[in-house]
């Protein structure tokens, strides 16, 4: 398989094939992102041949002889023939229409068990096609978006550079509830900066409860020296919540969330990691909250932040 440099994807996509189909970010200008800093260019695109190779090899993972034989060897269940691939990279939801389509075609001649093609998408990348293209995208497979919006704090997306707002956000997330295009959402708890956190969670709920998320996923900002926003702070420009104050913002969007779905904290971030569905889980959720608050260990919960050598 063709990989490029570190390989990201949510912790629920562990069971998918992941399929490189570009490599690096078109937007690579948010200041507290240095996931792929690691790679020589901002954003590239696999080569067609790169992308079938991968299938062709994907395709002997249920049928190849030795691969059965060696997960019998090792106790490992029989390979399993592939129900969903992720399409690796920033935001392969970048892509033109055309090229969406001919990687699914390709997907369906080589893994004709696949059932869905999910991948990471900008806001910006789903406002690139139109309401016709997205239904048909649909119909190819393409469900189960993962979007990172950050927040619904517009002060701090302009502050980020995240190249969107608010607005943006629901107006394009509507679009893809009409295609019938399933989303999930990562939030970045602390990127509001220190005292402002539980207003940016409250301005990220009333967003989040006019659309149809199935998944929200908590992630906790971590500052790293190689990044724009570690310079920021230096220059005095931005100031950074503590852990407890992230906590408590984490505990206000859990508040203020009246939609049903699933709300996870789950990525390395998260130094006590949550998951639950809403509203059932609610109780249970916010008691998990309350109890990380008032046990007060805030040297504690820093001193993990500080040995998260990546995330």
């Amino acid at each position: 398989m063709h990989y490029t440099g570190t390989i990201w994807r949510p912790p629920y996509e562990a069971s998918s094939l992941l399929l490189e189909v570009t490599a690096g970010c078109t937007h690579h200008r948010c200041k507290f992102c240095t996931l792929y800093n690691d790679l020589p260019f901002p954003f590239r695109m696999s080569p067609p041949a790169d992308i079938e190779s991968d299938l062709r090899e994907a395709q002997l993972l249920s049928t190849d002889p030795i691969a059965m034989l060696t997960a019998r060897m090792q106790g490992l269940p029989r390979p399993e023939a592939v129900r969903r691939v992720f399409l690796v990279g920033a935001n392969p939801f970048v892509l033109k229409y055309g090229r969406l389509m001919d990687i699914a075609r390709l997907i369906r001649e080589y893994l004709p068990s696949v059932r869905t093609i999910g991948c990471f998408s900008r806001i910006t990348d789903i406002a690139l096609k139109s309401e016709e293209e997205l239904a048909n995208l649909r119909q190819a497979g393409y469900d189960g978006l993962t979007i990172g919006i950050e927040t619904g704090d517009g002060e701090a997306l302009e502050f980020m550079n995240k190249g969107y707002t608010p607005a943006d956000i629901a107006a394009q997330c509507r679009r893809l509830d009409r295609a019938g295009i399933g989303y999930s959402f990562f939030y970045l708890a602390g990127i509001s900066g220190a005292g402002r956190g539980e207003a940016g969670a409250e301005a990220t709920a009333a967003i989040c409860n006019r659309l149809h998320p199935v998944r929200l996923g908590v992630n906790m900002l971590t500052v790293y020296p190689d990044s724009v926003l570690y310079q920021e702070i230096k220059r005095g420009n931005w100031q950074e919540a503590g852990e407890l104050e992230k906590y408590r913002e984490i505990r206000t969007l859990l508040a203020r969330l009246e939609i049903p779905v699933e709300f996870a904290a789950l990525g390395a971030s998260n130094a006590v990691q949550l998951q639950g569905n809403l509203p059932e889980d609610r109780e249970a959720l916010t008691a998990a909250l309350d109890a990380v608050i008032e046990a007060g260990r805030e040297d504690e919960l820093r001193e993990y932040r500080t040995r998260l050598r990546h995330l």
